[in-house]
């Protein structure tokens, strides 16, 4: 068949379909007769996309936007796969042209939503996500996208309206029942802890639905907690968790090979030489619930110093240049596959891939909590680069790590499922990191998060010259720094610093026992000032 028309009727079919491999051979077809067609490169592009063919769709999706600069939903395509493909800053500028066109559906403008939250662009993202709702009111995962949003804008009252109106339209909208619970300290007068049981008991314990028993178990967890029922609340916190949980293929021995070759591979102390020369990154580590996002906004107050939020951009450039054939980000193997690494190509790329969104000031926060297992890596490649590991309590810790619900795709948090899996991992970053100030004399500044709290002038001054930055009164009025959060404490960092947090651990008692022995055989001290 010759006829462009005929070939792309086809096409089209093929596409609404979902036929994405046949729509790829007919695209091939078409494309060679009608080599300006936007609409063949686009439903190409797409294709690709689906079939996880990212860097033939980002070319054939900049052919359709190109040839169609007006079109609104080639515009958000091409942003979405160069968000796909961690190209942040060309998604950024992809997003923005997208933003300024006219007529776009609701079903765009979400898409363009979400590119804005995976970016990094909150303010964006709330603004794109109004715009959803006021199109489409009726639908309930517009208003929680817009709740999501707002909650890391750091508008916590509209977040809380979006919440509600979410679960009116539907009240089995069960991440939503979740999120409302954390948004708040629960009282006896103002909970939802009777609607959550209801739910629960409607539901049934063996419900298919894992993320309705992950989401009201948890939801549950937070509010007994904050109602002081500790017993009731680690019960659903491990029901909630071991729902979140079922069918991963997790052993703590998988990463515990990925701890080894990490070890093995900077074994004599790392010299500062080579690398590329900048001294604009500082990398905020630690295990995640530790305190970094409180440092992060100490620090990101400074007038020379912007938060670019928490960025896998070392990781993955990281495995880009190590050239191994592992399908994960991290694993043994592309450890062993960096060993020839050009260091300073490495750190070039790694500042490179996060323009635009840096760039502003002299200074910016890359605030990955696991990026402790690239600290070598980092020291090497970029020698002037700032690294503050935050350290807690062990129990506090571990304790918030299983409380926490993480990103489900992300590639660091398989430990997180079950409380003991928490301590063992536990175990393998405090040895880590005793290995880092070993191999890495003076360039990793490690704070304490109980005498941060207990002591924030003095230590921010510490934290302010570490970074070699003059000091800043700001840095001690960070619950007014206005710059967005996306993480799990994006509520609590908006109030002065509070102690409520301390010793957590103590109120569940025996219930902890457990981990508390797993760690002190390990050597772990618990029991921490």
């Amino acid at each position: 068949m010759t006829n462009p028309d005929a070939l792309y009727s086809q096409l089209t079919r093929l596409f609404n379909q979902r036929e994405w491999g046949a729509a790829l051979d007919m695209a091939a077809e078409l494309l060679p007769l009608a080599p300006r067609h936007p609409g063949g490169y686009y439903i190409a592009g797409i294709s690709n996309l689906e079939l996880q063919r990212i860097p033939q769709a980002i070319e054939c999706l900049r052919r359709a936007s190109a040839l169609e600069p007006m079109r609104a939903e080639y515009a958000v395509q091409f942003a979405k796969a160069l968000t796909v493909a961690n190209r942040n800053r060309e998604a950024k500028v992809a997003a923005d042209h997208a933003s300024s066109l006219d007529s776009m559906d609701h079903l765009s403008l979400d898409t363009l939503g979400v590119i804005y939250s995976q970016i990094g662009s909150y303010e964006s993202a709330a603004s794109t996500f109004r715009k959803v709702v006021a199109l489409a009111p009726n639908h309930a995962p517009y208003r929680y996208n817009l709740a999501t949003a707002l909650v890391a804008a750091g508008d916590i009252d509209d977040a809380e309206v979006e919440l509600d109106a979410c679960l009116s339209l539907n009240p089995n909208y069960w991440r939503a029942h979740l999120t409302l619970a954390q948004l708040r300290r629960q009282t006896p007068d103002a909970n939802h802890v009777e609607r959550l049981v209801s739910l629960l008991s409607g539901i049934g314990q063996t419900n298919s639905d894992t993320s309705a028993l992950t989401c009201l178990h948890l939801a549950l967890s937070k509010e007994y907690e904050d109602l002081a029922c500790y017993p009731e609340a680690l019960d659903h916190l491990v029901r909630g968790k071991t729902a979140a949980g079922a069918g991963r293929d997790y052993s703590i021995h998988r990463d515990e090979a990925i701890f080894a070759a990490i070890t093995d591979s900077v074994q004599v102390p790392v010299v500062a030489s080579g690398g590329h020369a900048t001294s604009e990154p500082i990398f905020i580590i630690g295990m995640p619930r530790s305190g970094t996002t409180l440092v992060e906004r100490i620090i990101s107050s400074h007038p020379y110093v912007q938060s670019a939020g928490e960025l896998l951009n070392f990781a993955m450039s990281f495995r880009h240049f190590s050239n191994s054939h592992s399908a994960t980000l991290i694993d043994a193997e592309v450890i062993q596959a960096a060993a020839d690494i050009d260091w300073a190509k490495l750190g070039e790329m790694y500042l490179s891939s996060t323009r635009p969104s840096t760039g502003q000031k002299p200074q910016f926060i890359d605030k990955l909590p696991h990026n402790f297992l690239y600290a070598g890596f980092i020291a090497q490649a970029l020698p002037d680069a700032k690294i503050v590991c935050l350290r807690r309590n062990p129990m506090d810790t571990c304790l918030s790590n299983f409380r926490q619900l993480f990103a489900p795709k992300s590639p660091f948090f398989d430990y997180s499922f079950d409380l003991l899996d928490v301590g063992r991992y536990y175990v393998l970053f405090d040895r880590l990191m005793a290995h880092w100030q070993r191999v890495l004399p003076g360039r990793i500044m490690e704070v304490q998060y109980e005498e941060l709290v207990d002591s924030q002038e003095l230590h921010s001054r510490r934290l302010i010259e570490f970074c070699g930055l003059p000091w800043d009164e700001r840095c001690l009025r960070f619950e007014k720094n206005p710059s967005p959060i996306a993480t799990a404490s994006a509520v609590q960092v908006r109030a002065p610093i509070y102690r409520s947090a301390l010793n957590r651990w103590k109120k569940y008692g025996a219930q902890l026992d457990a981990l508390q022995e797993l760690l002190e055989n390990a050597g772990v001290a618990t029991e921490t000032s």
